[in-house]
């Protein structure tokens, strides 16, 4: 039994032996093949910035750049050449009015602030689209005429919701000559003086908003003060018939209806 067991050993050992040596020699052949073989050719990325021999180039890199500052500045020109500032600042003040901390959330004040200023601006923006891109893709006009074009309507809508007031205040500012008529007036005084009336008026509406839940918190202040319920916050019980009130006259309803008729 013994000598059979050194045998099966034996076995196995010779075994072993011819698989590294199967492996060896499979190793010598792949080795002996990659070197007849091409090498294998990577890409290479180079990134720099080089002098360019022709107009075209700087031309081409400086539409780039200006496109991308653009597209950087888009929310900035979407917030402040349309409704959306006044109609965010309303949605904030009714928020701070009832007094309901993040309810609702600031996803939703957005989302509801975009969805709105989309629904007030679609006739100037279907006007800028029927006038100035549409002709530009087709190859009618160029980029001067279409931006000439696409800044008319937007130019229009704003003029009608701002102040004489507030525009003549930066006409003064800039030292122009007084306009007569609106094609006068540079885009640069329309938009700040724009945006300082879409704020004037949004605070006008808040504090229309803020009256009858200022005169609920006054009621319920007094009501716990005489009877002696001083340590109880009176913001804590108010908060329920505020939200109550609210609900009862359809406050979302009211809201939205005001803000959108504001701009007609």
């Amino acid at each position: 039994m013994r000598f059979m067991g050194i045998l099966a050993r034996a076995g196995r050992a010779r075994r072993i032996i011819f698989l590294q040596a199967a492996m060896v020699m499979g190793l010598m052949a792949l080795v002996s093949l990659s070197a007849d073989a091409a090498p294998v050719a990577l890409p290479r990325i180079n990134l720099g910035v080089d002098a360019s021999g022709r107009p075209q180039d700087v031309a081409v890199s400086l539409q780039i750049l200006f496109l991308l500052t653009i597209l950087s500045l888009a929310p900035s020109i979407l917030i402040m050449t349309t409704s959306f500032t006044r109609i965010i600042v309303v949605l904030g003040f009714v928020r701070n009015a009832l007094a309901t901390q993040q309810l609702p959330p600031n996803q939703v004040l957005v989302g509801l602030a975009l969805f709105l200023t989309f629904f007030v601006m679609a006739p100037t923006w279907q006007e800028v689209n029927v006038a100035a891109l549409q002709p530009y893709l087709a190859g009618k006009i160029d980029q001067t005429q279409a931006f000439e074009r696409a800044v008319k309507p937007v130019r229009s809508f704003m003029l009608k919701q701002t102040r004489e007031k507030d525009l003549e205040l930066f006409v003064q500012l800039a030292k122009l000559p007084r306009p007569h008529n609106a094609d006068e007036v540079p885009i640069h005084v329309v938009i700040p003086a724009f945006i300082i009336s879409e704020l004037k008026s949004a605070f006008q509406i808040g504090f229309m908003i803020f009256i009858p839940f200022i005169v609920i918190d006054m009621i319920v202040a007094s009501t716990l003060m005489s009877m002696g319920m001083l340590m109880l916050p009176p913001v804590m019980i108010s908060l329920p018939f505020k939200i109550l009130l609210f609900v009862m006259v359809d406050g979302w309803y009211l809201v939205v209806r005001s803000l959108v008729l504001s701009f007609h």
